[in-house]
């Protein structure tokens, strides 16, 4: 299944980590994102191998980077751009993506805003900010049609 970008939802938890359902909002007028694993990859040669080495995935995180335009009285993006003065356990709230299949990846993340309004004095103010994983996400698959 392909699907334009544009299909893809997110939502973030206006209430931090105690948002419920209906807590999450989406975050208008976002233009890209770009996800971002990182795996943790150890790596060992043992002696049965001729020199070859073996690897084992230790570890992961991720980071999604967003960037778009600073909407003001839309609740999703009024409470990223407020991430930008606060530090500590008011920057972690949930977050989710729902895919076009009905997959959803939930999360806690930590909202690091970049740039909260600044740009030439002809362009919109942006919004730019990156959804740190905070643990381990929970991925729910969606349905899989094949044609053929």
């Amino acid at each position: 299944m392909v699907f334009p970008v544009y299909k893809i939802l997110f939502k973030i938890g206006t209430k931090g980590l105690a948002s419920a359902d209906a807590d999450m909002v989406t975050i208008s007028d976002m233009e890209t994102f770009s996800p971002k694993i990182d795996g943790k990859v150890e790596d060992w040669t043992p002696m049965t191998t001729s020199g070859w080495a073996r690897k084992l995935m230790t570890g992961k995180s991720f980071s999604i980077s967003l960037k778009g335009k600073r909407n003001t009285g839309d609740p999703g993006n009024d409470y990223v751009a407020a991430c930008a003065w606060k530090d500590g356990l008011d920057c972690t709230t949930k977050a989710q993506i729902e895919f076009p299949d009905g997959a959803k990846l939930e999360f806690n993340a930590v909202i690091d805003v970049s740039n909260p309004f600044g740009d030439d004095s002809t362009k919109v103010a942006p919004l730019e900010f990156e959804l740190q994983g905070d643990g381990k996400p929970n991925y729910t698959a969606g349905t899989t049609t094949t044609g053929a």
